[in-house]
């Protein structure tokens, strides 16, 4: 996100509790997450009321609201208040033709046989472990996408439910030695990580490895608007704790996701048709639903994402691509 709304006005360091006539924003967990109401998403905002939900999105991580009539252009319309949307060069089959910012996912069309697996063995194979599928959207690129802003078309009528987790409040969370030690590490952040492959040929693992996207991260990342440290790790993207032994990497990683996914960290939404989640990717991960292969039920989800900076350790230092990436190429 930027930190400035049309006006030119910046919003560093605001706290959550501006106000809007008829707009009220309700925390929903004690560390994390708020729903907005009294907001049309597809009507014109103006300033004051895009600043509140600026500042709401910082202070609270991931903010909610429902009952929304957006269709693609006011969803992207939306997006673009708070910053510039990315623009992909590739996206899924189910993506809609003439708005590129758009990312549709549906959850029982998403790989399609494509790579000789169904759905339910595609995940299993990417969260082979209570921590694996936790991950902020496109960690291992160079300029991670500031936000995104999530929105449910069709949800089964059970199960489908998401959780975030707020990495600031974890880092906070850890003793002051830690927090000493982690402030200078760097780790390596790939596309693919964890995988595990399927005996023989293996059509997805050749995929990931014809598109290898890795970059070196902060392991604490200062967030660029409020200041905060954040604790930057990941299940999804995160290989290794750079200049350390592979031993000494896992079980150090383990620990801290460990933290970061502690549940007074987390809040858990249930979509509704018409429910938007708007949520700060910087500061944030989250776990996406792995119990829809037990319900018959579609899930048709619609995602913008808003360009990202190149993270900055404690140290001031900036992360650096190691292999596909680049800033603000798509």
């Amino acid at each position: 996100m930027t930190t400035t709304d049309d006006s030119g006005e910046g919003f560093g360091g605001v706290d959550g509790t501006g106000s809007a006539e008829g707009v009220e924003v309700k925390p929903v967990a004690g560390l994390i997450g708020a729903e907005i109401t009294g907001v049309d998403l597809a009507g014109p905002l103006d300033d004051v009321v895009v600043a509140v939900i600026r500042a709401a999105v910082l202070r609270w991580k991931v903010v909610f609201f429902r009952g929304q009539r957006l269709d693609h252009a006011a969803h992207i319309a939306f997006a673009r208040r708070f910053g510039e949307p990315v623009t992909l060069g590739k996206r899924g089959s189910a993506s809609p033709e003439g708005f590129p910012q758009v990312e549709t996912t549906a959850d029982r069309l998403e790989l399609g046989g494509r790579y000789g697996m169904d759905h339910a063995e595609w995940l299993e194979r990417r969260r082979h472990t209570l921590l694996r599928g936790w991950h902020c959207d496109h960690g291992a690129r160079i300029d991670p996408p500031a936000a995104t802003v999530l929105r449910a078309e069709t949800v089964p009528p059970y199960g489908g439910d998401t959780t975030w987790s707020n990495l600031a409040a974890a880092y906070a969370g850890l003793s002051e030695p830690v927090r000493d030690f982690v402030d200078g590490l760097r780790a390596e952040h790939r596309l693919g990580v964890g995988y595990q492959p399927r005996p023989g040929d293996d059509a997805y693992l050749r995929h990931l490895l014809d598109r290898q996207v890795a970059s070196g991260h902060p392991l604490v990342r200062v967030h660029p608007e409020t200041g905060e440290r954040v604790l930057f790790v990941n299940g999804y993207y995160l290989e290794q704790i750079q200049g350390v032994s592979r031993a000494e990497s896992r079980l150090l990683l383990e620990m801290l996701l460990e933290q970061a996914t502690r549940p007074e960290y987390t809040v858990r939404f249930r979509w509704e048709p018409g429910s938007v989640a708007f949520w700060d990717n910087r500061a944030t991960i989250h776990l996406a639903p792995n119990d829809l292969a037990r319900v018959d039920h579609p899930r048709v989800m619609h995602r913008v994402m808003l360009t990202g900076d190149i993270p900055v350790g404690v140290d001031g230092r900036p992360s650096e691509a190691i292999v596909g990436t680049e800033p603000g190429r798509w």
